[in-house]
């Protein structure tokens, strides 16, 4: 079957199951995804706005990966993919559903999207390899599922910002468990390390084991917060405020900012009364139209909180600097921040 046939077929809805070489499937998917990428036709009129630019943009990004998953291949009962030239998955796979309700998935025959089982790939060798943070020093090893910490520089602010105290400091959504690392390397005597997705839960305490902090940093599961209260109370939300199309896409996309409001309402009441509130954000969701600064502003002080001070960091990652990229306006200009909040007198 020819790409542009095999393209046609998947954009209108039909499924195409490979029964041949598996190398030749890949270069099949790689010339699938060349006419998805290709430079479409210039539209009737220009997204009248940042916000519709984004959504848009989401929108393409859902149908390339509607798509782009319509190419299937076959998996034996066990693990095995039942095509030539094929690399050995079964780990891979093991890791992808333990723990979740599809963990008896490899007890009989399937089919799974090629798209799909690369991304189960690539996420067993960041596993295996590790991701290097170099606010850290040593390697964070992302779980399927958990996201992984690729951009660094928020890393950079928690790792440079004055600690309040070095007493106790709460982690909120720790994911792989690198922003309670940072902080037990920097010197905080004890971290609680929060968050509510148990796949997150036992990565972070992998990761914490394998760095030698799991005696400073107890991983707890909570919506949020932990009980008591702490000098120092950290958190690196979503930041934006859009519906997530995946499990992974829940560490970038929080609907109606949710993440964000619940923390800064909840804030003041696990904060002890001289102490410090980290709120790591980026101001994408503002140039983007998603956001305003007026509305955090005003959420933090309906929140019973005020600003201490912040500190600022550009991004480094490659999208600022591709012109060609549908929201490269808003990714040039953003800035990543460290909000300082404090209770209000």
């Amino acid at each position: 079957m020819k790409a542009d046939t095999a393209w046609r077929l998947a954009c209108e809805g039909t499924g195409l199951l490979w029964r041949g070489d598996y190398h030749n499937a890949r270069q099949l998917l790689q010339a699938m995804a060349r006419r998805a990428d290709a430079r479409p036709r210039k539209r009737s009129r220009e997204p009248a706005s940042p916000a519709e630019a984004f959504h848009l943009h989401r929108m393409a990004q859902a149908q390339r990966a509607r798509s782009l998953g319509m190419l299937l291949i076959p998996v034996e009962a066990g693990g095995r993919i039942a095509l030539r030239r094929a690399p050995d998955v079964v780990e891979a796979l093991a890791e992808a559903i333990d723990g979740t309700a599809d963990a008896d998935l490899l007890d009989a025959p399937f089919v799974l999207s090629l798209r799909e089982l690369l991304g189960l790939i690539g996420a067993h060798e960041w596993r295996r390899k590790g991701v290097l943070v170099p606010a850290l020093g040593a390697r964070i090893h992302p779980w399927y599922g958990v996201f992984s910490p690729i951009r660094g520089e928020y890393l950079d602010l928690i790792a440079r910002v004055p600690l309040p105290a070095r007493t106790l400091a709460f982690d909120i959504g720790t994911g792989t468990g690198v922003i309670a690392a940072v902080l037990a390397r920097r010197g905080v005597d004890r971290v609680v390390a929060t968050d509510q997705d148990p796949r997150a839960l036992v990565c972070a305490r992998d990761n914490l084991a394998r760095l030698g902090l799991d005696g400073a940093v107890e991983v707890a599961a909570a919506d949020l917060f932990p009980s008591g209260r702490a000098p120092l109370v950290a958190c690196n939300p979503p930041w934006l405020p859009a519906k997530p199309t995946a499990a992974i896409e829940r560490a970038v996309y929080d609907p109606d900012s949710r993440m964000l409001r619940g923390f800064l309402d909840g804030l003041a009441a696990h904060l002890m009364p001289d102490g410090e509130g980290w709120l790591i954000l980026s101001d994408l969701a503002e140039h983007l139209g998603l956001r305003s600064r007026e509305q955090l502003l005003g959420w933090i002080a309906a929140a019973g909180l005020r600003v201490l001070g912040r500190e600022d960091i550009r991004p480094r990652h490659a999208k600022a600097r591709d012109a060609d990229d549908p929201l490269h306006a808003a990714r040039a200009a953003e800035i990543t921040s460290l909000w300082r909040l404090a209770i209000s007198a």
